[in-house]
């Protein structure tokens, strides 16, 4: 069950949405961190996990450390795939 790059985005976008409602879906581009949009680093790694889960990817979570916004994190899962 491979997924496109766009595909893994909205999935994120979508947990990011659902755990955090108060951002403006506008704002949640590629290059913008999940930090920067004021998801807190519980938030973050539910949207991971769950994006993770969703994916069927199992692996630990500190190999995401140095990525710096979403498309890095897109790229990372797409290329676990």
């Amino acid at each position: 069950m491979t997924k496109t790059k766009e595909e893994i985005f909205e999935l994120l976008k979508s947990h990011l949405l659902e755990i955090v409602p108060e951002i403006n879906p506008d704002q949640v581009q590629p290059v913008i961190s999940m930090k920067d949009l004021g998801a807190n680093s519980i938030d973050r790694v539910d949207v991971i996990l769950l994006t993770m889960e969703e994916l069927e990817l199992k692996f630990p979570l500190n190999e995401l450390g140095g990525l710096t916004n979403m498309q890095a994190l897109v790229d990372d899962l797409h290329g676990r795939l």
